[in-house]
C-alpha cells in the first residue's frame, strides 16, 4: 500500500512530465482500437447489406462467380433462357419467383460523355427494376422505368453528379451504347456499398446488356411460408437438374462476406500494422521519460533506500507509476479510437461509401485489446528504468545528484549493437546475393530486424560521432551558443539515442519505401522504352473488354501504320510430360504484336509463335514439363475445342510486361473458338506512320470520342499513369507512417522539457552571468534540431541501405533500376529540422520564462 501511494504521488507530482508519453500511449492505442472498431463496424454494414439484397434461393448461370455475374469473353453476363424461370415457379415451396439482369461490365455516361462511376474503384452496376431490388431501395423521386427511354439512378449518384431528373445518360455495354433520360431517383434503405447503381425494366435491360430477349443472369425465389432455405435449394435444384448454379440466402451472402473481408482483412492488418510501429516508437518515449525521471529523483530514491525501502519496493513504485500512466492513456485511447472510427466512416462517405454509425460496433474484445496492448507495452518500456532505479544504493544517491553511469553497460551494450548491425548487415548482402526471390526475401526481412536493433542499441554509441560531426557542420558558427548546444546533446547520448531512434524509425521505412517505389517507376519505363515498340495502347482501366465497333473506329484512325488486336482466352494445356495443366492463359494476338512488344526468347523467334497453329511458352513453363522448340501441347479451349499447337519459341522469364504469358495468334485460335464465343479485345495497340504520332494521336482521341469508357495513352501518359498509381500507394502509406513521426515528435518535446526541468539550476546560473532569454532558447532549439538531425540521418541511411537490397530482389523480377530519390531524401532530411524547430517551441519557450533565482536555488 505505501508503494501505491508513493507511486501515486510521484505520477501527480509529475504530472506535465508524464502528459506526452500518456498522448503517445493514446495515440497508439486510439489506432489500434480505431482500427477494429472501423472494420467491424465495415463488417456489420456489409452484413446488413448482403442480407438485405440476398432473395432465399438465387439461380444463376453456370459461369457466374460465388459473389454474383462474371463477365464472359464477349463482354456479357452469362445468362440463362427464360424458361428457367417457369421451371422455378413450378418447384414445390416456391412462393414466388422473378427474373432479373445485371452487369458489371458497363460504363455509365452523361450528355457530356463524362463518366459516371465512382472515383473510388466500387463498381458500376446496370439491372433490371425487380421486387428484390425496391426491399433496399426506395423510389424517392419521380418514378420507376417502364420503357425504353427510362432509367432510374441510385440517389448518391445523383447527388454527386447533379443529376435530375430528365437528364439524359448513355449505358455502354459490349452490345452497344443505349441512352435514356432518368424517370426517377431511388435512395438505399440500407449502406450504400460506393457503387454507382442504374435501373432499367427488364425487357430493356436485356436488350442493353445481353444483346436478346428471354435471358436473366438471376432468378430470386422466395420461400413459401414453412419451407427453409435449405429444402427449397434442395427442390429447386432437383427440379434443373444441376444445369444452374443454386444458392441459399446464407450461402449468397457468406460468398459476399468472403470477397468483401478479404479486402476488409488486408486494409485491417495494414493499418495495425502501422499502429505497432506507432507503438515501438512510443516504447522509446517511454523509456527516455522513465529514464529521466529516475535520474532526477536520485536523491529521492536514496532517501527511500536510506529509511529501508528495497531494491524490489523502489522498482516496484517506478513499475506502478508506469501503470497507472498505461491505465490513463490506454482509457483515453480506446474513446480517442471511437472517435477516429468515425473519423474513418465520414472520410468513406465522401469517397462515395456512406457508413452510418448506428452501425458503429464496438465488441467487447476491442477495448480489451486496446486497454491490455497500452497497459504491458508501457510497463514493459518502463521495466528497464525501473530495474535501473532499484540498483541505486542509499549512499551513492545521497551523494550525487544523479544516477552514476554504468560503463560496464555500456560497453556491452556497444558490442552487442555491433554484432546485431553487423548480422543484419550479412543478411542483408546475402538477400542481395540471392538467386531466388522468396529466398531473398527471408534474407531481407531478418537483415531489416537485426539492422533496425542493431542501430537502435548502438544508437548512444552513434550519438557520440554524429553529434560531433552534426555540430561541426552547423552549430559551431553560431559561437557559444551552438557549442552549448552540442554538449548538451552529447550530455547524455543514451538518451540522445533513443530520442533519435523514435524518429529513426519512421524516417527509415519512409526512405526505404520511397527508394523502392522510384525503383519500380524508373524499372517498369525502362522497360517500357526497351520493350515496348508501338505508339499507343487503348484499354479500359476497369478491365472492361474492347468492342468490335471502337476496334473498327481505331483501324479507321488516318495516320496509324497498324492496329494489333490482343486477345485472353482460358484453356487447359496438356504437356509431352502428360501433365495437365488446368486454367491456364492463352494471350493470343496478330502477327504484329511481335513487333509492339519486344519480348525476349531463349529459344526461337517470337514472330514463328503467330505462324498457323504455333504458340510459344514461357521459360519457367517450359522446364518444368520438359517443353522444347518443336514439341506438340494440346490445348483445350474452354469456349471451343481442343488444338494440337506446335511450340515455335519459348521467352525469358527475366522480362516485366507480360511476364509469363504464353502467346498464338487470333488466327490459329478462330479455328479452334466459334466466332461467337471468340473473346473482345483486352487491349489494342496502334502505331503511327513515321512523323504522324502527334496527329495520330489527336485522330485516335477524336475517333473514340463515342467511346469514353476507352482511353488511348501514348508512352508518355502511360508511364505518368503508372508513377500516378505507386505516388497514390505510397503517399497513402507515408500518412500512416505519420503516426509514428508524429509520436517521435512527441519524444523530442518531452526529452527536451524533461532535460530544461534537469538542468534548472544550471539554466539559472547561465542566465545570470549574462545569457539572454533569446540565446536560451536558440540553444534548446539547436540541441533540438541536432537530435532530429541525428535521427534522420541514422533512418534516411538505414532505409535506403534497406530499399537498394529490397531493390535486388525485385532485379529477380526483371525491375533492374536502382533509383535513389534524391529530393525526396534530401526534402525528408530538411524537414527533419523543421521537425526539431517545431519540437523545441515549448520546452524553449518554458525555459525561457524561468525565474533566475529560483533556478538558482533549485537542488
Amino acid at each position: 500500500m505505501t508503494v501505491m501511494k508513493t507511486s501515486m504521488r510521484n505520477f501527480f507530482a509529475h504530472k506535465g512530465r508524464m502528459a506526452l508519453s500518456a498522448v503517445a500511449v493514446l495515440l497508439s492505442v486510439a489506432f489500434v482500437t480505431g482500427t477494429l472498431v472501423f472494420t467491424d463496424t465495415m463488417n456489420t454494414t456489409f452484413d446488413k447489406l448482403f442480407a438485405a439484397t440476398s432473395s432465399d434461393v438465387t439461380v444463376s448461370a453456370k459461369g457466374a462467380s460465388d459473389t454474383g455475374e462474371t463477365t464472359s469473353g464477349n463482354g456479357k453476363p452469362p445468362v440463362m433462357p427464360a424458361a428457367v424461370l417457369g421451371k422455378v415457379r413450378a418447384v414445390d415451396g416456391v412462393k414466388s419467383a422473378e427474373g432479373s439482369v445485371f452487369s458489371s461490365a458497363v460504363t455509365v455516361v452523361d450528355a457530356d460523355k463524362d463518366n459516371l462511376s465512382p472515383s473510388s474503384g466500387a463498381p458500376t452496376i446496370v439491372g433490371s427494376w425487380n421486387a428484390n431490388e425496391a426491399r433496399t431501395m426506395k423510389v424517392t423521386e419521380g418514378a420507376a422505368p417502364k420503357g425504353s427511354d427510362q432509367v432510374m439512378v441510385d440517389a448518391d449518384t445523383a447527388d454527386k453528379h447533379h443529376l435530375k431528373l430528365g437528364d439524359e445518360i448513355g449505358v455502354i455495354s459490349a452490345v452497344g451504347t443505349h441512352t435514356a433520360k432518368i424517370s426517377g431517383i431511388a435512395a438505399f434503405q440500407v449502406t450504400n456499398p460506393g457503387a454507382a447503381i442504374f435501373y432499367l425494366d427488364t425487357r430493356t435491360a436485356q436488350q442493353t446488356l445481353v444483346g436478346e430477349s428471354n435471358v436473366y443472369t438471376n432468378v430470386n425465389v422466395t420461400a413459401a411460408a414453412g419451407v427453409s432455405d435449405a429444402q427449397l435449394k434442395k427442390n429447386v435444384a432437383a427440379a434443373l437438374g444441376g444445369a444452374y448454379k443454386v444458392q441459399t440466402a446464407k450461402e449468397t451472402a457468406d460468398a459476399n462476406r468472403k470477397d468483401v473481408g478479404e479486402f476488409l482483412n488486408v486494409m485491417k492488418y495494414a493499418m495495425l500494422g502501422f499502429a505497432g510501429i506507432a507503438f515501438l516508437v512510443g516504447i522509446f518515449l517511454i523509456i527516455n521519460t522513465f529514464s529521466m525521471l529516475v535520474a532526477q529523483r536520485t536523491r529521492e530514491i536514496g532517501l527511500m533506500r536510506a529509511i529501508g525501502s528495497s531494491r524490489r519496493q523502489v522498482n516496484r513504485s517506478v513499475l506502478a507509476e508506469a501503470l497507472l500512466l498505461g491505465v490513463v492513456g490506454s482509457v483515453l485511447g480506446v474513446g480517442a479510437g471511437v472517435g477516429i472510427a468515425v473519423g474513418l466512416m465520414k472520410l468513406m462517405g465522401m469517397t462515395g461509401m456512406n457508413l452510418s454509425t448506428d452501425d458503429l460496433t464496438v465488441a467487447w474484445t476491442t477495448p480489451v485489446i486496446g486497454m491490455v496492448l497500452g497497459v504491458v507495452v508501457t510497463v514493459l518500456a518502463a521495466y528497464l528504468p525501473a530495474r535501473r532505479a532499484g540498483k541505486v544504493s542509499p549512499m551513492a544517491a545521497l551523494r550525487d545528484a544523479g544516477a552514476p553511469a554504468d560503463a560496464r553497460a555500456g560497453v556491452v551494450r556497444a558490442v552487442l549493437g555491433l554484432l546485431l548491425t553487423g548480422a543484419g548487415g550479412c543478411g542483408l548482402y546475402l538477400a542481395a546475393a540471392a538467386d531466388k526471390a522468396k529466398e531473398g526475401s527471408l534474407w531481407l526481412g531478418l537483415g531489416v530486424v537485426l539492422t533496425l536493433i542493431g542501430f537502435v542499441v548502438i544508437g548512444p554509441l552513434l550519438a557520440s560521432g554524429v553529434v560531433r560531426v552534426l555540430g561541426a557542420v552547423l552549430l559551431r558558427a553560431f559561437g557559444p551558443v551552438g557549442r552549448m548546444a552540442e554538449r548538451n546533446a552529447l550530455r547524455n547520448p543514451r538518451r540522445t539515442g533513443a530520442t533519435g531512434a523514435a524518429l529513426m524509425i519512421g524516417l527509415a521505412l519512409v526512405a526505404c519505401l520511397s527508394v523502392v517505389g522510384s525503383s519500380m517507376v524508373a524499372s517498369a519505363t525502362d522497360q517500357l522504352d526497351k520493350t515496348v515498340g508501338t505508339d499507343f495502347i487503348i484499354q479500359n482501366d476497369n478491365g472492361q473488354q474492347i468492342t468490335s465497333q471502337a476496334v473498327q473506329a481505331v483501324k479507321s484512325t488516318p495516320g496509324l501504320e497498324r492496329v494489333t488486336e490482343y486477345k485472353v482466352l482460358d484453356a487447359d494445356l496438356k504437356t509431352p510430360d502428360g501433365k495437365t495443366s488446368k486454367k491456364e492463359t492463352i494471350n493470343a494476338a496478330d502477327p504484329t504484336y511481335a513487333t509492339d512488344l519486344r519480348t525476349e526468347t531463349v529459344a526461337g523467334n517470337l514472330a514463328d509463335a503467330y505462324r498457323p497453329d504455333s504458340m510459344s511458352v514461357f521459360e519457367g513453363f517450359a522446364k518444368e514439363h520438359g517443353i522444347e522448340l518443336g514439341s506438340k501441347v494440346d490445348v483445350a479451349f474452354k469456349d471451343g475445342t481442343t488444338a494440337s499447337l506446335t511450340v515455335r519459341a519459348i521467352t525469358s522469364d527475366d522480362v516485366v510486361v507480360d511476364k509469363g504469358a504464353m502467346y498464338a495468334s487470333i488466327s490459329t485460335v478462330a479455328k479452334y473458338v466459334p466466332a461467337d464465343r471468340m473473346p473482345l479485345d483486352q487491349l489494342v495497340f496502334a502505331t503511327a506512320k513515321e512523323g504522324q504520332q502527334d496527329a495520330a494521336y489527336k485522330s485516335l482521341k477524336s475517333a473514340l470520342h463515342d467511346y469514353p469508357q476507352y482511353k488511348v495513352r501514348d508512352q508518355t501518359d502511360y508511364k505518368q499513369a503508372l508513377k500516378d498509381q505507386i505516388g497514390q500507394l505510397l503517399n497513402l502509406i507515408y500518412g500512416l507512417l505519420a503516426l509514428a513521426i508524429v509520436v517521435a515528435v512527441l519524444g523530442v518535446v518531452n526529452t527536451l522539457a524533461l532535460s530544461v526541468v534537469e538542468r534548472t539550476r544550471e539554466i539559472g546560473l547561465m542566465r545570470a552571468i549574462g545569457l539572454s532569454r533569446r540565446q536560451l532558447r536558440r540553444m534548446i532549439r539547436m540541441e533540438s534540431v541536432v537530435i532530429a538531425l541525428f535521427g534522420a540521418l541514422l533512418g534516411l541511411g538505414l532505409g535506403m541501405g534497406w530499399g537498394a537490397t529490397a531493390q535486388q530482389l525485385l532485379a529477380l523480377e526483371g525491375l533492374n533500376v536502382l533509383e535513389i530519390p534524391w529530393p525526396t531524401i534530401i526534402g525528408v532530411f530538411i524537414a527533419s529540422a523543421f521537425v526539431g524547430l517545431f519540437a523545441a517551441l515549448i520546452p524553449a519557450f518554458r525555459a525561457g520564462r524561468m525565474n533566475v533565482l529560483n533556478a538558482i536555488a533549485t537542488d
